[in-house]
């Protein structure tokens, strides 16, 4: 197949230098630096398997050239989700044939904002389980192998999971995109805003009592919003979110504290989460609105409270904003905690 991709960053990267390895034709939209220098060195995959350089990607320095370049199968979007609306503008500005968009993006917003822009037979939803980081320009390292969600629906999605699966990128197919996209949500939530707001790992804030009581209170706000819509926990690839919402609801926090603790902190080690190195690295913005948010703005739509996931949500945009003191909330849970109704 032929993929290209806005954006050669982690996620990028992974799935396209795989993919590009695996034998598919393979392009990257991304600025004049950053492709001159992939031009220059490659990609470079390392995961279980060892090290691996790919050369034969083809660089586009604007989305005319890419698409001019067609006939691209499949466009693959793994923008932060506040890019995603610029994205699709510059596409559109170019006045060619936009091709099937995959969305590999968190949230659960992306697909529908996709779908109202090209078309609802334009896009397929995608979610990557596999923990990615990215140590340089063109370079990732996979620290944990799950997988990636392709939802079906689309006439292409079953050739999209096939060609992922070559890759050795472990895909599997979903029926629906909504509870395949929202389970993803809900890993996506774990201390994630906590941490930030606080400057704290995530297994240190499931070790504070009162901390893990307004964890396990967003996650149930999220799983009674996807109650709303129709939605069941799914799980991910290595990734077993229906035990989590079922733990978040029905097993005693004497029983799943501590194992949330543990399982928490193996998987992450030293590594803070996504919201706390956009935050403290002085990003400015975070993808805060579109996690923590979704599940406050769905939840008003069907009439669902989500007072917890309200309070991360403003917390962490204003202190992104620079409206909120971060050394107010900096190892001091009371402040956090007094914010909560």
């Amino acid at each position: 197949m032929r993929f290209c991709f806005l954006g050669a960053g982690a996620l990028g990267t992974y799935v396209g230098g795989s993919l590009a390895a695996a034998g598919h034709e393979v392009g990257f939209i991304e600025q004049p630096g950053p492709a001159g220098a992939i031009a220059a060195n490659g990609l470079s995959i390392t995961t279980r398997a060892g090290t691996r350089r790919v050369h034969d990607v083809r660089l586009f320095t604007d989305s005319v050239m890419a698409l001019d370049a067609a006939p691209w199968d499949v466009l693959v979007v793994a923008l932060k989700s506040f890019d995603t609306a610029g994205a699709l503008r510059d596409l559109q500005a170019t006045g060619l044939p936009i091709p099937t968009v995959l969305s590999l993006q968190n949230g659960v917003d992306n697909e529908p904002l996709i779908r109202d822009a090209l078309g609802a037979d334009r896009v397929i939803a995608g979610a990557v389980a596999t923990a990615i980081a990215k140590p340089g320009l063109g370079a990732v390292v996979e620290e944990t192998h799950r997988g990636i969600g392709i939802a079906l629906g689309n006439p292409l999605s079953a050739k999209v999971v096939r060609a992922l699966d070559h890759a050795g990128l472990g895909a599997r197919a979903y029926p629906e995109a909504g509870p395949m996209k929202w389970s993803k949500l809900m890993t996506n939530l774990q201390g994630n805003a906590s941490s930030a707001i606080l400057d704290l790992p995530v297994a240190a804030i499931y070790a504070d009592d009162r901390l893990y009581a307004m964890e396990v209170a967003a996650l149930r706000e999220t799983v009674a919003v996807m109650a709303a819509q129709g939605f069941k926990p799914v799980d991910l690839p290595g990734t077993p979110v229906r035990a989590l919402g079922f733990g978040a609801r029905r097993v005693p926090r004497a029983i799943l504290q501590p194992v949330l603790v543990r399982l928490l902190g193996d998987s992450r080690g030293d590594k803070m989460p996504s919201f706390h190195i956009d935050l403290h690295g002085g990003r400015g913005r975070t993808e805060v609105d579109y996690i923590n948010g979704a599940v406050v703005r769905h939840g008003e739509r069907f009439g669902v409270p989500t007072p917890v996931n309200r309070v991360l949500t403003t917390t962490l945009e204003a202190l992104s904003a620079g409206t909120l003191d971060i050394e107010r909330f900096r190892h001091n849970p009371d402040a956090l905690l007094a914010l909560l109704p």
